[in-house]
């Protein structure tokens, strides 16, 4: 029941920088915003456990309750007034520019919300199959950490999108950095130690958050004709799907057969990224155009 704010600012933001700013700057600056939403979504995925954590633990279980009611109350409602949000228009003036809901299900957009279920996927896996991986080892409170280093490099990299050459195009940058992902997972996989599971999630946070960027960029470039807030919502739903799928199964896995099951599940996943982004090589006409 939480409104959608994160599509929503998404939306808003590409529709600003598209329409407001000179066609030789949209393209950079996009990069920028997306670059920068995917950071924040990534800082507060990896910071806001902790934050619960400490909130929970020194004033009670009601208290980040109480701390997400009122940030909702506050900050989606200012959302909601600012100044920038799209002025109110008849049903008639939004039918005229509004393309027809089946636009939603082109192959381009489909495998673009694919890929980023897959990324889901990856996150999922990680945490859970991370958490198994120390509890094994007597510290299973250590995960968080650990899986920290994925998040905030992945933050730090997401930032550095805006830095590409615009050479470097979207569909180039999605077999790119899909492939760190593998290999982050690949040696993921076969860590048998604490020192060999930092490299491997290093090596994912470098692949998994220009991924993210990279796919979300891929959404916008192809949403239909107002139904950009839809698109965004598709994909940010998509990864919260992969994310809970993947460690209920993840879970599973490593009360069944232990955490060396599990953590063959994140290299699956980032697998199917790479997959994803292969078929989105095939949808993508070459040329400056898709930069």
């Amino acid at each position: 029941s939480v409104p959608q704010t994160s599509p929503m600012s998404r939306s808003r933001l590409v529709t600003i920088v598209t329409k407001q700013l000179p066609p030789e700057r949209a393209p950079r600056t996009l990069s920028t915003v997306l670059a920068y939403e995917s950071a924040a979504d990534e800082t507060v995925f990896v910071f806001g456990p902790v934050v619960v954590g400490l909130l929970a633990t020194s004033l009670g279980a009601w208290a980040p309750i109480i701390g997400a009611a009122v940030l909702t109350l506050v900050f989606v409602v200012a959302f909601a007034m600012h100044h920038t949000s799209a002025p109110a228009r008849s049903r008639e003036d939004r039918a005229a520019t509004l393309d027809p809901v089946s636009h939603l299900a082109r192959p381009g957009l489909l495998i673009a919300v694919f890929g980023i279920f897959s990324v889901g996927l990856v996150f999922g896996s990680t945490l859970t199959s991370l958490t198994a991986f120390m509890h094994e080892r007597g510290d299973a409170e250590a995960a968080g950490l650990l899986y920290g280093t994925m998040g905030v490099g992945s933050a730090i990299f997401a930032l550095g999108v805006a830095f590409f050459s615009p050479r470097f195009s979207l569909r180039y940058r999605w077999i790119v950095f899909a492939v760190f992902n593998v290999v982050g997972a690949l040696v993921l996989s076969r860590s048998t130690d604490i020192p060999l599971a930092i490299a491997g999630l290093v090596a994912m946070g470098v692949g998994v958050g220009p991924l993210l960027v990279t796919i979300f960029s891929f959404g916008a470039a192809r949403s239909p004709e107002g139904r950009s807030a839809t698109v965004m919502t598709m994909l940010g739903s998509a990864i919260m799907l992969g994310q809970s799928l993947a460690a209920a199964l993840t879970g599973t896995v490593a009360e069944i057969a232990g955490s060396d099951a599990a953590m063959r599940i994140p290299l699956a996943a980032a697998c199917l990224a790479l997959v994803a982004g292969v078929a989105n090589w095939a949808l993508t006409p070459s040329g400056r155009r898709t930069a």
